[in-house]
């Protein structure tokens, strides 16, 4: 069974909101053997809303929409479809009488406005919604069976979970015995290419389990996804190429799926019994907020500074004014002197410190926008680096937070730093004109 997911609304297709519902819709269908193969987002315009679906039924067993189900005069989904559908609007009087008992519950007497989401296109049937005012619809057009759900979230999950899958399941049991599972590894240190070149093999289109790579906020994700007959071989050939990737990508793969590389390092310290503290400049806490977003931290990290100022570098961590003076705020001294005192004032084990110009002003021909210096402290030795990061500012400070995170989590595995791409032991020369 193939499927289509149309989302409507103008605030969709402008991105002024993301588009979830056909992410959370597709892995729904996709863990009971459905494959997705189109998400397309409609703005509010009734003729573009009916030539997507009279398109999508011809192309898919499937076609859900969200969207466009409420009671304004840009809310133009039921029309669109009964455009499709080449028929008229009627009026549901069930469905008429369960709205106005929505509102009397309420106190209120109902809009004539809202009397539109009693209707549905001849032939169609409403589909109940006892969490708001927009029922679903359920229709056939072609070939292909249409399910039209609300735009609220919370709305669309319960009627797709208490409605559509279970019209949906006989049909399922014929056309897709097996299953689609999917799984997501996150790596930090390698670019895309770096990343597809190790996988090269595993990447061939024509394999089962397939391998893709996905790139955002600096980190490159590869996504498998595995679809056969029968569930146990699915999670078994998943979970043999799931753990290639990682073999491949070690040790800068740290996590599947939503796991973060914060949680992936609290884990660590907690299991070597490790404790954690930070010293941040240019990062300004990005460090410690990310690890606290984490339940459970406080069993390894113990906390921080944001030591924004030189004046407070030397107050609160002892960095020598000296060593300020001779090679800068953004230097390797000072950035070794931020972890050593860090460690020294909050007793932890290993401390992390970054000192950098984010930008979009303060750099120099010696020290660009991007270069920041990080290090780690521990009982035996304190490591630093430089990194030259590109961006605007919030990726410049973004990056340099997870490269700490991880040279800490590469440190307590006994990895070298080489790993991280990004680092060197001395900056890179700037680039001459």
């Amino acid at each position: 069974m193939k499927a289509i997911l149309l989302s409507i609304g103008d605030e969709l297709a402008l991105g002024q909101t993301v588009d979830t519902n056909s992410a959370w819709i597709a892995a729904r269908l996709a863990s009971l053997g459905v494959s997705t193969v189109l998400h397309e987002t409609v703005s509010d315009d009734q003729p573009l809303i009916a030539a997507a679906i009279r398109w999508a039924s011809t192309r898919a067993d499937l076609v859900i929409v969200s969207g466009g189900l409420g009671p304004t005069q840009d809310d133009l989904t039921r029309q669109a479809l009964a455009d499709a559908m080449e028929v008229d609007l009627v009026t549901d009087e069930a469905a008429l009488r369960t709205l106005e008992a929505f509102f009397a519950s309420r106190g209120y007497e109902m809009a004539q406005r809202n009397r539109v989401q009693a209707t549905h296109p001849v032939g169609a049937a409403m589909i109940p919604n006892p969490h708001g005012t927009a029922p679903g619809i359920a229709a056939s057009l072609h070939d292909a069976r249409i399910f039209v759900v609300p735009g609220v979230p919370r709305e669309m999950r319960a009627m797709v979970e208490d409605a559509v899958l279970p019209a949906l399941a006989p049909a399922l049991r014929t056309t897709a015995p097996g299953v689609i599972l999917t799984t997501k590894i996150n790596t930090f240190g390698l670019g895309e290419s770096d990343v597809a070149q190790r996988l090269d093999d595993l990447m061939r289109r024509d394999q089962n389990p397939t391998v893709g790579t996905t790139v955002a906020q600096g980190m490159c994700s590869v996504r498998l996804r595995a679809e056969f007959p029968d569930p146990e071989d699915a999670r078994a050939r998943l979970e043999a190429t799931a753990a290639a990737v990682e073999k491949r990508l070690h040790p800068l793969a740290f996590g599947r799926d939503d796991e973060l590389l914060p949680a992936a390092l609290l884990e660590l310290l907690k299991r070597e019994k490790q404790t954690l503290a930070t010293a941040e400049s240019c990062t300004g806490g990005l460090i410690g907020a990310m690890l606290t977003d984490i339940p459970g931290s406080s069993a390894a990290y113990l906390g921080g500074w944001v030591t924004y100022t030189n004046a407070l570098k030397t107050q609160q961590l002892g960095v020598s004014a000296a060593a300020i003076d001779a090679h800068g705020a953004v230097s390797e001294p000072v950035a070794r002197a931020m972890a050593q005192g860090a460690r020294e004032r909050s007793g932890a084990d290993l401390a992390l410190a970054v000192t950098g110009i984010a930008g979009p002003d303060g750099g120099t021909p010696e020290k660009p926008v991007g270069t920041v210096w990080l290090a780690l402290a521990s009982s035996t030795q304190t490591l630093a680096r430089c990194a030259r990061f590109t961006g605007d500012r919030a990726s410049i400070r973004d990056r340099a937070t997870k490269c700490a995170l991880q040279m800490a989590r590469l440190s307590l595995m006994n990895e070298t730093l080489d790993h991280l791409r990004w680092l060197s032991l001395a900056p890179a020369k700037p680039a001459t004109a």
